[in-house]
């Protein structure tokens, strides 16, 4: 969801801080720059998230393709996550990702810069048990996106996906994908996706 810009001031600083909603880093912080196209995952739609997938995610291989703030894969990792691997190209904002990985001491997170759309295409099929997609809503490739992640995902994996539209069941089974939940928020619709058992 869109909050009105600031300007970023000349040393990056940021303007304000979002919390970790739940697990064994509830109520962290995060620090969150305000620059155009960041558009932090809203609180009230992790928390809807977290409850769809379940508060315990001990074991889980995720991926975080486009970070940005890392409200996600901060969730996850806090809820006890194997690994989360967060991808994000903005230059600005690795620096942040690192901070706090580094201030929570989040072993299981690996922060990369990098392109995620190539990321998820190169990862091995069946490899993921959650990506979480929350690309710029101006994008064009949401629907590679979808079709790389459902491949890396093991079957009855999941994707979360936010975009500026609900995507229809016939969409979503072009890329191999079924809707199991779905909410809007503001700008924000907000699908929880899952790759079919094989057979």
């Amino acid at each position: 969801m869109r909050t009105k810009q600031r300007p970023i001031t000349s040393t990056g600083s940021p303007s304000h801080e979002l919390r970790i909603i739940g697990g064994q880093w509830k109520r962290s912080k995060i620090k969150v720059l305000d620059q155009p196209g960041l558009r932090p995952t809203p609180d009230r739609v992790r928390e809807t998230l977290f409850n769809w997938l379940g508060q315990d995610l001990s074991g889980w291989r995720c991926v975080d393709a486009f970070a940005g703030t890392g409200a996600l894969g901060f969730e996850a990792a806090s809820r006890g996550a194997q690994s989360v691997l967060m991808m994000e190209q903005d230059a600005k904002l690795l620096p942040l990702l690192a901070e706090t990985q580094k201030r929570l001491s989040a072993s299981a997170v690996q922060v990369q810069k990098g392109d995620a759309l190539m990321a998820l295409q190169r990862m091995a099929p069946d490899s993921l048990d959650v990506v979480f997609l929350d690309p710029p809503f101006e994008a064009t490739f949401f629907e590679s996106a979808l079709q790389f992640a459902a491949k890396a995902i093991a079957p009855e994996g999941w994707v979360y996906l936010e975009a500026p539209k609900k995507w229809e069941a016939d969409a979503l089974a072009s890329c191999g994908l079924v809707a199991v939940k779905y909410m809007k928020a503001g700008a924000v619709h907000a699908h929880l996706l899952q790759r079919p058992s094989e057979g």
